[in-house]
């Protein structure tokens, strides 16, 4: 095994030399480049600033294909959004009905929980209603008085009067002028709606459950529609709502009022009045950049852009909107400016697509490790690593500028990627695999078990992402990616062991010992672990083995453990795994 080992060693060392200079095709700096050389002063960002510009202009590098792909002067471009079809792929226009109505959790908020009391000043007072009254001074009256069926109430020793029709604010000025006619001196009124007749409410069209429901004259339209389970999300209109008294419309709602501005119109309820929801109107998509995709129907046969732009809620930094849909003459698409969307026409069917398409002519790139100055920057877009390391003032004694290396997230997404990958065609060569006798059954359980906690462990490590740039005493001048995490190490003394050694630690670096003199001061190998397989993590990201390097101080040393069966091709798959672990993760998985 030993041997078949050696062979997919060789095999390891060519992949990773070709990992670690998978940037060779940018340009690098010679031993003469003024990347912190050594001979380098110590200088912060401000002292720079004067001649970026022209280090920028000197600093030439290959040329980069930054012309749009499509004409952006086209009215009829759109964008492409990751949630979107690639964009060589046809995108179908958004269909409203396959949308959630614009105020769909409406009455998910409990409108039916409390029924009114009917007791506010504005109600009107109506046949069947009870008012309390009291009078004391110059005479004493004390009774519960109930508005009859010709609107009166009877007061003792005054007569009847008429209350049907004014507000509860009104009542008490009414009864007390009417007291004072008969007793004009030294008499004190109060007067107090003591409760309300309850009334039944029709509802009916398209709602949940038609049906008629109880309540009180003030309860407001959302409380019967409540009880009614709401509007129905594919038929109802939110927008059309009338209120019917004896065959007559007396009042009209339009719920988008109220979802926006809270406004509702007051209607005081009669027994036998009915609300009807009549059908859904023409409806628009609205999709994109906002909080929530909604079908927005339209109050009209169309409306305007500014109208669609009030009733969606946009995320920040919406700057284009396309709008498509059919018209007369045919299929129509426009991408607009949002400014220039708010008069453009939008009528049934169409698709309004708001997007965050102004593209930033800046990034933004962190700073870690040994540095001057503040830990982010926000640099042109198309800036390089030479450019902006040259600009970075570093304590010269304490900083270890040949090993800058680059976090950056599309390696780590590609590193993860190519490590599933390699799981999955673990799993799919060794698992499944007839067995012809019950002893190579026996023998494919266990390795079946094997692979299983090694994917499941695989599984579970996160890639760090680096980028190697640094080769040798050159730095390849890379462009720098929005998100970017350069890393400037701050010098080192020690060497780092861990994985299959007995005593994992760190060591004081001795120039001249070799990775194998540190593992035996270290206590040697463990019984797992493969000696063949020793490699060493440079600060600035590389991984190589340790025969084919020179340890520097602030290495690492890790020793891989030996895959844990006799199958020479499965241990093979694994170790060849377990290195490209320790590659993207600097990490000897456990066994």
């Amino acid at each position: 095994m030993k041997h078949a080992a050696s062979f997919f060693r060789a095999g390891c060392l060519v992949a990773v030399a070709c990992l670690n200079v998978g940037v060779a095709s940018a340009q690098s700096f010679g031993t003469s480049s003024n990347i912190l050389a050594p001979e380098q002063q110590t200088q912060s960002m401000s002292s720079q600033t004067g001649n970026q510009q022209q280090q920028q202009q000197q600093q030439q590098q290959s040329p980069v294909d930054d012309m749009p792909r499509a004409d952006w002067n086209n009215a009829n471009y759109g964008p492409v959004t990751s949630q979107q079809a690639p964009p060589n792929a046809e995108q179908a226009p958004v269909d409203p009905e396959m949308l959630p109505p614009f105020g769909e959790n409406l009455f998910s908020g409990g409108f039916r929980g409390v029924m009114a009391d009917g007791l506010n000043p504005a109600y009107t007072i109506k046949p069947g209603d009870q008012i309390n009254l009291r009078v004391w001074g110059g005479t004493e009256l004390q009774s519960v008085l109930t508005v009859d069926s010709q609107g009166n109430i009877f007061l003792p020793g005054i007569g009847p009067l008429n209350v049907q029709g004014i507000s509860n604010s009104e009542l008490n000025a009414r009864v007390t002028s009417a007291v004072k006619t008969v007793y004009p001196e030294n008499v004190q009124v109060y007067t107090n709606l003591q409760g309300v007749q309850p009334v039944g409410v029709f509802v009916t069209g398209y709602v949940k459950d038609p049906g008629r429901y109880s309540g009180t004259p003030s309860d407001s339209l959302l409380y019967f529609l409540d009880q009614a389970g709401g509007i129905d999300q594919a038929l109802g209109s939110y927008r059309h709502i009338t209120v019917k008294r004896n065959g007559q419309v007396i009042g009209n709602a339009d719920l988008y009022d109220f979802l926006i501005d809270g406004n509702m119109p007051h209607i005081q309820f009669r027994d036998g009045d009915t609300v009807v929801v009549e059908e859904r109107g023409p409806a628009v998509a609205v999709v994109g950049d906002v909080e929530k995709p909604f079908r927005y129907e339209l109050a009209d046969e169309t409306l305007t852009g500014s109208d669609v732009v009030n009733l969606a809620r946009l995320r920040s930094g919406v700057t284009h909107v396309l709008l498509r849909g059919d018209r007369p003459e045919g299929p129509f698409a426009k991408y607009y400016t949002l400014d220039g969307f708010r008069s453009a026409n939008i009528r049934r069917g169409d698709e309004v697509m708001f997007s965050a398409d102004q593209r930033s002519e800046n990034i933004v790139v962190q700073l870690e490790g040994s540095y001057y100055g503040p830990s982010r920057y926000v640099l042109p877009r198309d800036a390089h690593l030479g450019e902006f390391l040259n600009a970075v003032g570093v304590p010269q004694s304490m900083t270890s500028y040949k090993d800058v290396s680059i976090r950056r997230e599309s390696v780590k997404e590609q590193q993860e990627e190519s490590l599933k990958d390699s799981l999955r065609r673990l799993e799919q060569t060794y698992l499944g695999y007839p067995s012809r006798t019950a002893k190579e059954g026996e023998i494919q359980v266990r390795q079946a078990e094997l692979i299983e906690r090694f994917v499941q462990k695989a599984r579970q490590v996160e890639p760090t992402g680096r980028l190697v740039v640094a080769r040798g005493d050159d730095i390849a001048d890379v462009r720098l990616q929005d998100g970017d995490v350069v890393t400037i190490p701050e010098s080192s003394d020690s060497v780092l062991l861990s994985g299959e050694v007995v005593i994992p630690q760190a060591m004081v670096y001795t120039p001249g010992m070799s990775a194998e003199d540190y593992i035996q001061q270290a206590g040697g190998f463990t019984p797992r672990a493969d000696d063949d397989q020793v490699l060493v993590v440079h600060r600035n990201g590389a991984v190589v083995h340790a025969g084919q390097t020179q340890l520097r101080a602030g290495d690492e040393i890790l020793v891989l453990p030996a895959a844990p069966t006799s199958n020479i091709e499965l241990a093979s798959s694994i170790t060849q795994i377990l290195y490209q672990v320790a590659v993207a993760t600097k990490v000897a998985l456990d066994l």
